[in-house]
């Protein structure tokens, strides 16, 4: 047999390469599907807890996966944005990019603050990328959770890392490559009456596949099932009378048992007997942070900016009005500064009940 191919196995032989190769850089139909139903639950889990942050509903569904470079995504964002980049470091290894518009990121922040989310036009600030990397951090989290009970497998996150990036200047801080094959998976989220945008996320191609063949390992998993033993056709078998089985009549003539309701102790302090401080031995070593409030007042970005050594600041209360005690950030009681062997204090001028004062350190 000769050793030497032939033009036509050489081009055979070049042709499943190409084919191995065009696998490596893409994703199946059924690949992309894996993925869509993947962020649908996770995305779902975070929108669940983004919902909780901000007080408002928040849906994020309708996932679209595709293949695309940074330099093309690029087009999709014509003014800056938010990148907030997750690296997976355990169950899964790799680094995901989440893409926000900057003006969904002010609405997000103004929501966390506990404004209206009506916000007007701007640039973002450290104030945005501080609120939006918490707000990630824990919708990624309960993502992350939601990914591990879907493969079965421990998953860890780093902190998010939240920056500013400009598509059209090439000012890309992110560890991605920007001529890098990636898989697009683009969500809608909707804020209840006040946002309709999407959110991107993006991920390396290994990534994404390792995390489909997670998926497929699952799957196998979960519906592997023994095989039933192949049952031989017989001649069928005259009926007989069923025989009386000692053992059932006896459970038959078993009393029954009375099934009432469970009831439960009440735990509201004010109809029940629980006298202040009771039970609360177990606890009393338990240190709090004591903070008086002299006033508080409302600035602006730019005043605060403005402020320098002699500035004074003008707070919400009047000279001679009594100040507020609080503890663990609860107010329980009123006082006035007096000052004590060189060191400011505060003597208590009037104070909240103790069943409240028990009620307010919950």
């Amino acid at each position: 047999m000769s050793e030497i191919l032939t033009q036509q196995e050489i081009d055979a032989l070049l042709r499943i390469g190409d084919s191995i190769k065009e696998d490596e850089d893409e994703l199946t139909v059924e690949e992309m599907d894996v993925l869509g139903e993947i962020g649908n639950i996770t995305m779902g889990t975070a929108a669940t807890t983004m919902s909780v942050l901000l007080n408002k509903t928040v849906r994020i569904t309708t996932p679209t996966v595709t293949l695309a470079s940074l330099s093309e995504i690029g087009y999709e964002y014509p003014r800056p944005c938010v990148a907030v980049e997750v690296e997976y470091t355990e169950g899964l290894e790799g680094t995901n990019l989440l893409l926000i518009k900057d003006q969904d990121v002010k609405v997000i922040t103004d929501l966390m603050l506990g404004g209206s989310g009506n916000v007007e036009e701007g640039d973002l600030n450290e104030m945005h990328l501080s609120a939006i990397a918490e707000v990630m951090n824990q919708m990624i989290g309960s993502g992350a959770t939601s990914l591990a009970s879907i493969i079965h497998h421990p998953v860890n996150i780093s902190p998010p890392k939240p920056t500013i990036i400009d598509f059209h200047s090439g000012e890309l801080n992110v560890s991605l490559d920007q001529n890098e094959t990636l898989v697009k998976i683009v969500f809608q989220m909707e804020i209840e009456g006040l946002l309709q945008s999407h959110v991107m996320q993006v991920m390396t191609l290994p990534f994404a596949k390792k995390l489909v063949e997670k998926m497929y390992d699952f799957m196998k998993e979960d519906t592997s099932e023994p095989k039933q033993p192949e049952t031989k056709k017989s001649q069928p078998v005259p009926l007989q009378e069923p025989k009386k089985d000692e053992s059932m009549s006896q459970k038959v003539n078993e009393p029954k048992i009375e099934v009432k309701p469970v009831q439960f102790q009440s735990f509201d302090h004010e109809e029940s007997n629980l006298k202040p401080g009771e039970n609360l031995d177990i606890i009393l070593d338990i240190p709090l942070q004591v903070t008086v409030e002299l006033g508080r007042t409302k600035k602006e970005l730019r005043e605060i900016l403005n402020l320098g050594v002699g500035s004074i600041i003008e707070l919400d209360k009047m000279a001679g009005e009594s100040v507020d005690i609080l503890v663990n950030g609860k107010c329980i009681a009123r006082g006035e500064v007096v000052v004590i062997d060189e060191n400011f204090g505060v003597r208590v001028v009037d104070i909240i009940s103790p069943s409240k004062r028990i009620s307010k350190l919950k």
